[in-house]
């Protein structure tokens, strides 16, 4: 935070479904608020109103800046105060360091008021309010609760039990939806067979073009590899299309998800500069808009990097104990979309040379990956502090 002499009153928000509690301190740690108040914009109003008012500029500090929380930073901003953002493992961290082991509202409040007075470099900055980003948030939120929806590998499961041959035909197709059509009205080995061929192709025609006659031939030739009717067939004939239906459902949200988001993206005028680094996508560009924004909150690409959980954590102790290994914490939807862009980018020169290079030190896959990411963490910080496109591996880093 930035200009805290400034501060008049550091108000600490500790928010809840129904009502927050709220602390306010003065500079000096004169505590001058400390009650509940209800989650409600009337009431919340009235608060930041009157201490305004009484004492001048108010910083609101939170430790959860979403869903609960929006509601309240939305209101302060209205009003004219200034906000901020204590994130949640540092406020516990901040938590020990006070007396006491309870845990209440009106502790927690307290806690990160004082945090705010004291530590002003633990807040991160919350900037206006972007329309884009926030609706970005709501939609790659509902994206991540579908995808934690998404049946897939029970169906495999189940074809597998089945059928092993026509698992390894549609199981790696079940993203498409002519292969997903097929399941939702055949559901079991003898079902197809009684279908035939030909009708299996007619109708998947339309729904699949170029790869109806290759599909419908793998289809029947591993139908032609199992001649025995495995117990439990009948019932997965019921089974399967409700699995079919449920993951061709799930799927189409995610699609119009994704076109959304892509419509929301090429509106920001950050989205060209995170899309022209290989290997960040749609959904990655809109996770790292969210949690990084124009990366001005971080002072450094290796802040940006421990804060995704990608920085290794160094274990040292005179001459004895000298280790370094993965960290375990951080952003864990942040440190994917960077691990998953890595791993896209591998059909880049400059990236699978680096990879290949981690490969020979010794390091395993996962590993590799991860250095990966935190290598480009430096490049697309750079390119989001200056708000340059990606340069070709001739003249930067991948």
């Amino acid at each position: 935070m930035s200009d805290e002499s400034e501060i008049d009153i550091y108000l600490g928000l500790d928010v809840g479904k129904g009502e927050h509690h709220g602390t306010a301190l003065t500079p000096a740690g004169k505590k001058v608020f400390d009650k509940p108040l209800p989650n409600s914009e009337p009431r919340l109003r009235e608060l930041f109103t009157k201490l305004q008012a009484r004492h001048g500029i108010i910083l609101v500090v939170v430790d959860q800046p979403a869903s609960i929380g929006a509601l309240p930073l939305a209101v302060a901003r209205d009003v004219g105060c200034r906000v901020a953002y204590l994130p949640g493992l540092t406020m516990r961290r901040i938590a020990d360091l006070y007396h006491g082991e309870s845990k209440t509202d009106a502790r927690d409040a307290a806690i990160i008021a004082d945090a705010a007075r004291t530590m002003p470099h633990t807040l991160r900055d919350l900037a206006p309010d972007d329309e884009t980003v926030a609706e970005l948030n709501m939609l790659v939120g509902f994206d991540d609760d579908l995808a934690g929806e998404v049946t897939k590998n029970r169906l495999r499961r189940l074809l597998t039990q089945i059928h092993p041959s026509l698992e390894r035909v549609l199981g790696p197709r079940l993203d498409h939806s002519a292969v997903l059509f097929l399941l939702e009205r055949y559901g079991s080995p003898p079902e197809l067979r009684k279908a035939g061929r030909r009708r299996l192709v007619s109708r998947l025609l339309p729904k699949a073009p170029r790869m109806t006659e290759r599909l419908g031939a793998d289809v029947f030739e591993a139908l032609d590899e199992q001649s025995v009717v495995v117990p439990g067939t009948d019932a997965a004939a019921l089974i399967v299309p409700s699995l079919a239906t449920s993951l061709t459902a799930v799927l189409d949200q995610r699609r119009r998800l994704a076109t959304r988001v892509e419509e929301l993206l090429e509106t920001h005028p950050l989205s060209r500069v995170l899309t022209s680094m290989p290997g960040i996508g749609v959904r990655t560009a809109a996770r790292i808009l969210i949690d990084v924004g124009d990366g001005s909150s971080f002072a450094t690409a290796g802040h940006l990097a421990a804060c995704a959980g990608l920085a290794p954590a160094t274990r040292r102790s005179g001459s004895s104990i000298r280790s370094g290994h993965p960290a375990w914490r951080g952003n864990k939807q942040l440190k994917r979309a960077f691990y998953l862009a890595a791993f896209a980018s591998l059909s880049q020169p400059g990236s699978r040379a680096y990879y290949d290079k981690k490969r020979h030190e010794g390091k395993h896959h996962v590993a590799a990956i991860v250095c990966l990411a935190r290598r480009r963490i430096d490049v697309l910080f750079a390119m989001l502090r200056d708000g340059t496109f990606y340069a070709a591996p001739s003249t930067a880093t991948a």
